[in-house]
């Protein structure tokens, strides 16, 4: 199943409403609060490699407490 990692910057402040924002996405299997260069991780799944690239570009990058994302997508999973 395709599948991706994205941290997220966050408005100062804004990591708990993104995470309740976030939980609603189709496709967002897993969301964490993290500390350190990024505030939050989501991991991302769906049926096609295509969903995974719109959820990201359509509906988690245009939330409006994010700053800005950095996509890893997953080549092979063990």
């Amino acid at each position: 199943m395709p599948m991706a990692f994205v941290l997220i910057n966050a408005e100062l402040g804004a990591e708990e409403e993104l995470i309740k924002e976030l939980k609603k996405i189709d496709n967002v299997r897993e969301v964490y609060v993290v500390y350190g260069v990024y505030d939050i991780i989501a991991k991302i799944e769906a049926n096609s490699m295509e969903k995974v690239k719109e959820t990201v570009t359509w509906k988690i990058r245009r939330l409006d407490k994010v700053r800005s994302t950095l996509t890893m997508i997953v080549v092979e999973a063990s």
